[in-house]
């Protein structure tokens, strides 16, 4: 039996488990999916040699970036961004392990975000700095809109704090994108610290997060009258995406 699993930490809000193990009873495919709760990426190299019928690995927080030191070879969109979140795990006849490393993460929110887009939507704002806001910035760079990375702290020239986001700067940047996990359930009174009050009805707000379905950062959108989209959709259209590339 082929094995697929999950590596993360901490997995107790894991969606894939539920999703592939469906997928393989409902489509008869002779697999299952286990997630790898390792406390440490150091585990890593354990979970490959302990399990060789692994034949591929999503990656979740906190590794997305740590796991590329392990890793063979990267496809390009995953060396752009600098975090993978998809592994192909291939076998040499001589028993070798080849480790490859993609994201689909870009694939899902490219997908995901396009059809709401307007020829007003040319500059975003991107909340947060990990690893899932690297393949937001490649994904809107693709569909030709210029982001900035908004964080607590500045870390470069590409970054501003959100004590910086003034009326004129959000009025520019109409698309605004949420990677932190701030009001991801049970923490449904958090939002990013953004001046809500100058959001417009040409503002597109997307967030990330899928647990609750209507985040407090979305529900003020809403009352300004933005679009606005949570990240259910990106999320099953980039495991989609991850099966193909393990079927490849």
């Amino acid at each position: 039996m082929d094995k697929y699993g999950l590596i993360g930490f901490p997995l107790k809000h894991s969606f894939s488990m539920s999703y592939f193990n469906e997928k393989f009873d409902a489509e008869r495919i002779d697999a299952q999916y286990i997630n790898f709760e390792i406390p440490n990426i150091e585990y890593f190299q354990e979970v490959i040699e302990e399990n060789p019928e692994l034949k591929g690995l999503n990656v979740t927080i906190p590794y997305k970036e740590k796991v590329i030191k392990y890793l063979n070879e990267l496809d390009k969109d995953a060396a752009t961004i600098g975090a993978v979140n998809v592994i192909k795990i291939t076998h040499s006849k001589k028993g070798k392990v080849f480790l490859r490393g993609y994201n689909s993460d870009v694939i899902g929110f490219t997908q995901s975000i396009q059809p709401l887009l307007e020829p007003t939507h040319k500059r975003a704002l991107i909340l947060g700095t990990g690893g899932a806001s690297k393949a937001v910035f490649h994904g809107l760079k693709k569909l030709g809109i210029t982001s900035t990375f908004v964080s607590r702290a500045k870390h470069n020239k590409e970054t501003i704090t959100y004590e910086e986001l003034t009326p004129e700067l959000m009025a520019k940047h109409t698309v605004i994108v949420n990677t932190t996990p701030l009001g991801m359930y049970p923490n449904l009174d958090a939002c990013p610290d953004i001046p809500y009050d100058c959001l417009t009805t040409d503002h597109l707000l997307y967030d990330l997060l899928y647990n609750p379905d209507q985040t407090l950062f979305l529900e003020k959108g809403k009352a300004k009258g933005c679009v606005t989209k949570n990240g259910l959709e990106m999320l099953l259209l980039q495991a989609f995406a991850a099966w193909e590339i393990w079927q490849e």
